[in-house]
């Protein structure tokens, strides 16, 4: 994996939290096949050019976090079979994601999802049972932590979940959150009272506008910075727009221009990246621009937590772009844009973390672009 950067070293004193980020959710063992001529048909095989696996779910908001620097506590339940021995392994091992308030439990197998990438379009299959425990048993009193990342969906679907995550934001916590596509359509405004114990919202444009009943990004930006210190509203090839209430800043940054392959995982490496920048105090516009360039960088390969960029990912991209003779608006942009990276870079060690191939095979075999 390489070496660790610690992007909050310049912040860190006796006393702090043990952990800088605080994830509990459900993890799953994520099998991609990629470079399928087309999707199988009723009674035939399909070969697919590529095959990767790794922990999927929470777990790729864990690696994110990790893989970015931050000390990552996940609160989890774990198979008794292979498959939990080979995310736990490469959560705790691999990756160094903290997993003391996590269990392995007797007789229940992981939850398995089956990823097929045809094109840039994508099908899965699934398969699971609830966990044994919910996660506040799992986790008893939340430990202290700098932040929180939740989906207000399942606080929605769980009150314990939100139980603990109002401890946490007492004792502290900055508590950020996303929240998924509502299946049934109604996208309840009383959703949103839930922010009240939120620091930031990320959600992207068609659930911000779904929810806030606006018909724009930005309208639907300003009404949800009524509710929380830290607006975001994600905007797909559109780039971002967010307001700081703590600030008062307010930015919007276009997206980067690159292949986008896989989605996968996108959004959590945006999360966590938004979450880099904000305990490390950055302004608004290095923060939402730092977010958009390592969800740029995930997109760019296939498969959820193995896509999430390393330190040393960000600065190979940063010295290509800095020391490229192109001279076209776009570059030079993205040199004015990113200029603060150049701060950041020289505190990066050589051997700093990439990503990795996380297989139950001895490697991955999707392809890299």
């Amino acid at each position: 994996m390489g070496t660790a950067y610690d992007p909050l070293a310049a912040h860190r004193k006796e006393g702090d939290p043990p952990f800088d980020v605080l994830l509990a959710g459900t993890v799953f063992l994520d099998i991609i096949f990629t470079g399928l001529p087309e999707v199988p048909r009723a009674g035939t095989e399909v070969w697919a050019e590529g095959m990767g696996s790794c922990p999927g779910g929470i777990a790729n908001l864990a690696v994110a976090s990790s893989r970015l620097g931050l000390r990552t506590a996940l609160v989890a339940a774990f198979g008794d079979d292979d498959y939990g021995d080979f995310c736990w392994r490469t959560l705790e091992e691999q990756e160094h994601v903290d997993l003391s308030l996590s269990r392995r439990f007797d007789d229940w197998h992981s939850p398995v999802t089956v990823s097929m990438s045809v094109g840039r379009d994508r099908s899965m299959v699934t398969h699971g049972h609830a966990a044994p425990v919910g996660t506040a048993e799992l986790m008893g009193p939340p430990p202290p932590t700098r932040s929180v990342l939740v989906d207000l969906g399942e606080v929605v679907r769980d009150e314990e979940a939100g139980t603990w995550i109002q401890s946490a934001q007492k004792d502290g916590a900055l508590v950020f959150a996303d929240i998924g596509w509502d299946a049934t359509g109604e996208w309840r405004v009383a959703t949103l009272d839930l922010l009240a114990h939120c620091h930031g919202f990320l959600p992207n444009a068609e659930e911000a506008m779904a929810y806030t009943r606006t018909d724009t990004p930005q309208d639907a930006l300003y009404a949800l910075a009524d509710r929380v210190p830290l607006a975001v509203v994600t905007n797909g090839s559109l780039g971002a727009l967010a307001i700081d209430n703590t600030t008062g800043e307010e930015v919007s940054v276009p997206a980067l221009r690159v292949p986008a392959l896989d989605p996968t995982g996108a959004g959590d490496v945006f999360g966590a990246s938004l979450v880099v920048g904000t305990l490390a105090g950055w302004s608004l516009h290095d923060r939402l621009s730092f977010a958009a360039l390592c969800s740029s960088l995930a997109v760019q390969q296939f498969g959820g937590s193995l896509a999430a960029p390393g330190w040393g990912d960000i600065v190979d991209w940063w010295r290509g772009i800095r020391d490229a003779a192109d001279e076209s608006s776009y570059a030079c942009s993205l040199r004015r844009r990113y200029a603060f990276l150049d701060e950041i870079v020289p505190q990066v060690p050589g051997g700093a973390v990439r990503r990795a191939a996380a297989t139950i095979a001895r490697q991955a075999d999707v392809a890299q672009h």
